[in-house]
């Protein structure tokens, strides 16, 4: 099969998946946390999504299709999908988080990459890059912060799952805005993160009035 062909097919299939994550992601935003509809669609949110950026970081290093700015977004999707997936796991005991410390320097190398690296090629800074560079970093240190006080981490598993599985469903439509442009120009970016920001802020917020009752 050539490549160009080839290239198509993972495109199509990429879209076909990322709009499902959308439809099934959107659903658990907005049914009740741990009913039984908001696992089920949670968690093909979950498979569709990953799914989804996999294929593009595919894509993004196929020749004639080379995107470090594909490849870099892929990783940064992955990153949010599966520490957030995992988290759910954090309180169990005996549980290994050898594999998270792994996922939290990757993305702060993927973080240092997104900032640096249109510097090095063109000698200037891209702003929606930097800024997904920062988010990146941002995560990454506070995982590793995190991960030197086991207890907290386990207190704090069900923050972490939703803000961690909000930020891969704001990639998500991320992608849908900016593919369809939806906003003017830059704003098809930062939108969708801004609202999902407001999001995740309330539902912790909420999380820690219910603790203190």
């Amino acid at each position: 099969m050539e490549i160009e062909k080839l290239a198509q097919i993972l495109i199509l299939l990429h879209a076909s998946f990322g709009a499902v994550a959308l439809f099934c992601g959107g659903i658990a935003l907005i049914t009740k946390k741990g009913d039984n509809l908001h696992k089920k669609s949670g968690k093909l949110f979950y498979y569709a999504m990953l799914i989804s950026a996999i294929l593009a970081f595919v894509v993004s290093i196929l020749p004639n299709h080379e995107s470090p700015f594909l490849f870099s977004i892929g990783i940064f999707s992955i990153y949010f999908l599966i520490s957030g997936y995992r988290s759910l796991r954090y309180k169990e005991v005996g549980f290994q988080f050898l594999p998270d410390k792994i996922i939290a320097y990757l993305i702060i190398l993927t973080g240092l990459f997104m900032i640096t690296y249109p510097m090095i090629l063109d000698g200037k800074l891209n702003i929606v890059l930097a800024v997904f560079g920062l988010v990146g970093l941002v995560f990454g240190f506070r995982d590793i912060s995190l991960f030197k006080d086991i207890h907290r981490l386990k207190r704090n598993w069900l923050k972490l799952h939703l803000g961690k599985m909000t930020g891969g469903y704001i990639a998500a439509v991320s992608a849908f805005f900016v593919v369809n442009q939806i906003l003017p120009g830059i704003w098809n970016w930062f939108v969708p993160g801004i609202i999902g920001t407001v999001y995740i802020t309330y539902w912790i917020n909420k999380l820690n009035g219910e603790k203190k009752l």
